[in-house]
Order: structure tokens, then C-alpha cells, then sequence
């Protein structure tokens, strides 16, 4: 468990988690989510959950070298696919899923937490693929099993959202949704050994999850619809703040998510009202986005220049680019020199090694494991050589090749750290300055935009009256958290 942690500190910038508060303390229950992003989905799971968690994951994984290892030491449990056994027999298929079945079953009926994807596969789409009835029938099996101690498990739907799924040093958010309240019908008792009637239930309770993973997921049918969406929430955001008279700072996922939650609850809604007018909306949205991209602007950069990136002199902003491009510490020019190899290596890896676009991040994170060490450790080696050579050629130079080397080893890891932050912060001197050229510069399409998004909003505006959506509009413009409303007789 820590070193799952350590990893996803190592990959993530940040990690927010909302939702703890929705946990029962006790009994056991089943996550369900979708699977957007290979092995960083369960690993974020398995380190937000405040309470015991076990995974069923395709027993091809456990083959994986190091994969395989790590997941036998969380303890997760091999499922067996239909589709991964072709040539086993239909009676080998069905025992060795049941034998799947029974172990989370188990994990459950102790108090614990089961997770699952109910897609069955991890993919690039946003929206999900179709459900498999693993979740459901596992939700049975473990009322079966459970029965005993009268405490039925329960459902809690978990969102997974990133903000660049496959970079390093993103941000992601888990939410945990309130426990799913199952409709009556569906909670009858079932006997074990009527099979006919645990299918078809297990089919209607699948067809209930479908929905609230899509609402919890925000699944779109396109990406450019989720663009659209996207681009909405953050007009909308900023022209609130513009009107109250605030300067907002960037929004943490969990705004972020719950900004495109409103947008998405309300384009679905209105899309069966009024659907000729949203699609007038979506091209007005397009154009606009265009617009703000062939200029390289967001929607907060057209009211006023960016802060400057600095906490020591933050009303100078030459200042601080000369501090930012000119000096420039020994420590991180050798640790990006260090960590070089590794950085520019693990792109090509990941692109080779990736069969698909959603593997990306997973083995990014396995090859820097690998790569980043490798290379402190032969930088190491070839100082402290180095060293012993010139102790043997000039023997003033007192002999201390594994001082050398262990000196540029923790260089190599503790500069490598060091020079994210300097890099991270150049970006963002950089931003700043050409944000501030361009509004000196272009104040005629700047005024064009303001106006067009000023507009957008009004329209936007009205088209979501009378919509229940979830969360607050704040009197600074920022959205708060409120409890989505997952009952399925609200879907949308």
C-alpha cells in the first residue's frame, strides 16, 4: 500500500479526493467505476480509500513480470474472462469465474470493499463501453454470502477524473459517490441455486449501474463534445468572476469536476427540450474556442494579465524573468543534465511499448521506475571513475570515488525534483509574459472575445433556467460542492 502511494505521489502533481464523508464505517460494500486509465485507475483507488479494498482484475495481468508480483501483494483476485479462455471448456469457464466470484464475495461479507470495473477493459473513450454483469453478480453473490450477519452490502459509485490522463505530473481527482439506493424490486432474495433468476436480476441491477456511471464519469459521446463542455465551464466561470469583480485563481479538480457536472446535467437536459438550440450553441462554443486557441488565451486571460510566478518579487515581472532565465542553480543544471537520458527516453518507450493510447501513463510510470534510477546509478558510476582517474593523474587530489559517486547519485534523484519545480516555473514566466504581450498588442480581438463570451454566457444563461444542477454558483464565480443525486429515477 505505501509503495503504491509513493508511486502515484511520484506520477500525480496532486491528487484531491473528495467524497470520504459517503464511507460507511462499517459493513462491506463494491466499488464500481469506469477504466479510463489503465493500472493508474486502480492504484488511485487503492490509495484515497479510507477502508480495506481489494481488486478483481483479468488473470492475464498476473503473467505481467512486475505487475504481476504487485498485485499479489495487494491481494487482488484473478477474474477469468470468458474471452481470455477460448479453448477451455464452457463448465472450466463458469467455475473458474465463480471461483473469482466467491473470493470478492468474501472480501466482502468480512466488512471489506470489493472494487470492479463493470467495462471489463480499459480505454481511451470518453464514454463507457458496454457493462459487463461481473459487478451485479457479484453484489449478489455477496448478499448470499452475507446473509448470516444481516448486513447487506452496499454500491458506491467512484468518479475518476484527470486533467491529462497519460502526463507526468497531472492531477487527478477520486470522488466517492453516496451509495447507490437499489429500487426495491431488485432486492428480493434469491436462491443459490436458482440460476435462471440470478442472471436476469443480474442484468436489470447492470442496466441500473449503466446510468450512474455515466453521470458520475460525465461520459460524452465524442471528445470534441467534451471539449465543448469543458470550454462552457471555464467561460462560464470566468465571466461570473468578471462580473463580481474578482480575480479567481485556477479552479482544483474537484471545482473543475463539479463545474462540468452542471454542464453536463444541463446540456442532456436540454437536449431533449430543446435541441435545435443547443446544437446552435455548440457551434457558437466551437467558433469561440477556435478563436481562443489560434491567439493561445484561456477564458480568465482576457480580463486581465496573469500574476506574476514569483513569491519573492511578485510586482516586478522582469525581474523575475531574469531570475527564472538567468541564474540559474549548479544543483539543477546537474540534475536535468543527470535526468536527462531517462526523460527523453521514456516518451519513445511509452510510444513503442503502448499497444494503446490509455496504456500510456501505466508504463510511463513502470519505465521511469527503471530509467531514473539507471541513470543516477551509471551518472554514479562515471563520476566516481572519473574521480579515481584524476586522483591517479594529479595526486594532490586526495582518492574519494565513493563519496563522487554517491554525492551524484542523490544529485541526480534530489536535483532531478528540484529542476520539475524550475521547469514548471519557467512555463509559467514564459506564459505570463507572452499573455501580457498579446493583451498589450491585440486589444481589438481581446475585446472581440470579452464580447463573444460575454454573450455566450447570457445565452447559457437562460437556457439553464429552471434545471436543478448540482453544486452552488458562489458569489465570486466558483461553483461548491453539493452531493450529485444519484437516485436512477433522476438520470437524465
Amino acid at each position: 500500500m505505501r509503495l503504491v502511494r509513493f508511486l502515484i505521489g511520484l506520477f500525480f502533481r496532486r491528487v484531491e479526493v473528495s467524497g470520504v464523508e459517503n464511507v460507511p464505517e462499517t459493513g462491506g460494500g463494491i466499488l464500481i467505476a469506469w477504466h479510463p486509465n489503465g493500472l493508474l485507475d486502480p492504484a488511485l483507488i487503492i490509495s484515497t480509500f479510507p477502508r480495506t479494498v481489494v481488486f478483481g482484475a483479468r488473470h492475464g495481468l498476473f503473467k505481467w513480470p512486475v505487475v504481476g508480483r504487485l498485485m499479489k501483494a495487494l491481494g487482488t483476485v484473478p477474474i477469468y474472462r470468458a474471452s481470455d479462455m477460448k479453448d477451455a471448456s464452457d463448465d472450466a469457464r463458469r467455475d473458474a469465474n465463480r471461483k473469482s466470484i466467491d473470493g470478492l464475495a468474501q472480501a466482502v461479507c468480512v466488512g471489506g470493499f470489493a472494487a470492479l470495473f463493470p467495462e471489463g477493459v480499459s480505454h481511451d473513450d470518453p464514454f463507457l463501453q458496454e457493462l459487463k454483469t461481473g459487478a451485479a453478480r457479484l453484489y449478489y453473490r455477496a448478499r448470499q454470502l452475507c446473509a448470516e450477519q444481516g448486513v447487506p452490502p452496499v454500491i458506491i459509485p467512484v468518479g475518476l477524473h484527470y486533467d491529462n490522463k497519460t502526463a507526468f505530473r497531472s492531477n487527478a481527482l477520486v470522488e466517492f459517490h453516496p451509495p447507490l439506493r437499489i429500487p426495491s424490486e431488485l432486492l428480493n432474495p434469491i436462491a443459490e441455486e436458482d440460476r435462471e433468476t440470478f442472471r436476469e436480476r443480474s442484468s436489470e441491477l447492470t442496466n441500473v449501474l449503466e446510468p450512474v456511471l455515466q453521470e458520475v464519469t460525465h461520459a460524452t459521446e465524442t471528445w470534441e463534445l467534451n471539449q465543448m463542455m469543458n470550454r462552457v465551464r471555464s467561460l462560464m466561470r470566468a465571466e461570473r468572476a468578471k462580473r463580481a469583480g474578482v480575480n479567481l485563481k485556477a479552479p482544483d479538480m474537484a471545482e473543475r469536476t463539479l463545474g462540468m457536472a452542471r454542464v453536463w446535467r444541463a446540456y442532456y437536459a436540454r437536449l431533449e427540450t430543446a435541441p435545435d438550440e443547443v446544437s446552435r450553441l455548440l457551434e457558437r462554443v466551437a467558433a469561440y474556442d477556435c478563436a481562443l486557441e489560434e491567439v493561445s488565451l484561456e477564458d480568465d486571460d482576457l480580463d486581465k494579465p496573469p500574476p506574476i510566478e514569483s513569491r519573492w518579487l511578485p510586482w516586478l515581472l522582469g525581474l523575475q524573468a531574469a531570475v527564472v532565465f538567468l541564474v540559474f542553480p549548479p544543483v539543477l543544471l546537474l540534475g536535468l543534465l543527470i535526468n536527462a537520458p531517462a526523460y527523453f527516453l521514456i516518451r519513445p518507450v511509452a510510444k513503442t511499448a503502448s499497444k494503446q493510447y490509455k496504456d500510456t501513463a501505466t508504463i510511463k510510470l513502470l519505465a521511469g521506475l527503471v530509467l531514473f534510477p539507471a541513470s543516477w546509478l551509471t551518472a554514479a558510476l562515471l563520476v566516481g571513475l572519473g574521480q579515481l582517474q584524476i586522483h591517479n593523474t594529479f595526486e594532490g587530489i586526495p582518492r574519494a570515488p565513493w563519496a563522487a559517486g554517491i554525492t551524484t547519485f542523490l544529485i541526480g534523484a534530489f536535483g532531478g525534483a528540484l529542476a520539475l519545480v524550475y521547469l514548471e516555473l519557467v512555463k509559467r514566466t514564459w506564459t505570463s509574459i507572452k499573455i501580457r504581450a498579446k493583451r498589450k498588442w491585440g486589444s481589438t480581438i481581446i475585446a472581440q472575445l470579452s464580447a463573444e463570451r460575454a454573450a455566450l454566457y447570457e445565452t447559457i444563461e437562460e437556457m439553464r433556467q429552471g434545471l436543478e444542477l448540482p453544486g452552488d454558483v458562489l458569489a465570486d464565480g466558483r461553483v461548491g460542492e453539493r452531493p450529485f443525486a444519484l437516485d436512477p429515477d433522476d438520470m437524465p
